[in-house]
Parts: structure tokens; sequence; C-alpha cells
């Protein structure tokens, strides 16, 4: 698993925007910024949608208001669905990480096996990152939903 001081592993993202689809490297993507990156285990699932991708947009202006230049969502998804997951969650102030087959979540040694579920997906985390290396790491509990929290990553700050 990443550890406090480690740079984050490289990968690629595709993001779908107004023109349409955009693939950033992770060394783009987090170099010269201080991020907050929280990971779900799915878009649009009960926790994720209901708690804790909202409390980050009802946060947005106090992480920046601390220092934090972007804010991203990582999910195993693809870069359709989550770009479906943002609109309905008004989260324009979240970039969403859409790491389709899991590789940069497996990279971070965070991925988990849901089996028919849903296959490979992140566990619940949150990353406290300045210039792609990780300053804070917080990794839920199985079945949990606390340290990962916008309250808690915010407090962290």
């Amino acid at each position: 698993m990443i550890a406090i001081g480690q740079s984050l592993p490289l990968g690629e993202f595709t993001f779908i925007t107004q023109e349409g689809k955009q693939v950033q490297d992770s060394q783009a993507l987090f170099a010269s910024k201080k991020v907050v990156l929280f990971a779900v285990p799915g878009a649009f699932t009960p926790t994720c949608s209901n708690a804790h991708l909202p409390g980050y947009v009802a946060l947005a202006d106090q992480f920046r208001a601390k220092g934090v230049d972007a804010l991203y969502c990582l999910s195993v998804n693809d870069a359709f669905v989550m770009k479906a997951w943002q609109a309905a969650q008004d989260a324009d102030a979240i970039t969403m990480l859409a790491d389709g087959d899991g590789s940069w979540t497996r990279a971070l040694g965070l991925a988990k096996e849901t089996g028919a579920f849903g296959g490979i997906r992140a566990q619940r985390f949150a990353l406290i990152v300045n210039d792609g290396v990780v300053e804070q790491l917080f990794v839920e509990a199985p079945g949990k939903f606390e340290v990962s929290a916008a309250e808690s990553l915010l407090a962290a700050l």
C-alpha cells in the first residue's frame, strides 16, 4: 500500500468534458498542487451518493480556503458513469477520476475484490497529496465511513 512520503504512481485517467473524451496522466494532475483525493467503491452506490461525495461538494469552498488546489474523487468506474454521477450530484467543484480497469487503484495497493458484486473496486480512502507526494493517508476499515469523510479531511488540514 502507498505510504506517507511516497510519490503517487503513474497512471492515466479519462474525463468526459464539453469537448468530448480527454485523457490526462497522474503526474500532470498532481504536479505543483495540493490535492485532496478521496476514493469510493462505486458511483451511484448508497454511502458514496448519500454521504461521501456530497460532503466534499458541500465543503469545497472550505477546502479551497485551507489551500487545497483541487478535490479529486476516484472510483473504478468508466468516465461516462463518473460524468453522469458528477452531474447528478451537482459536483462541478470535484474532478472525477475514472480508473476504468482499476490499474491505478491496484498500483496504490488500495484495491479490493468484490466478486460478482462488481469485481475490482477501490477501498474507501482519502489522501492529502502535495506535488504528487502523499502527505496524509486515511484508509477506512471494511464497512466504515469515518476517516475519509470530508469533515475528517478538512480537520486534518
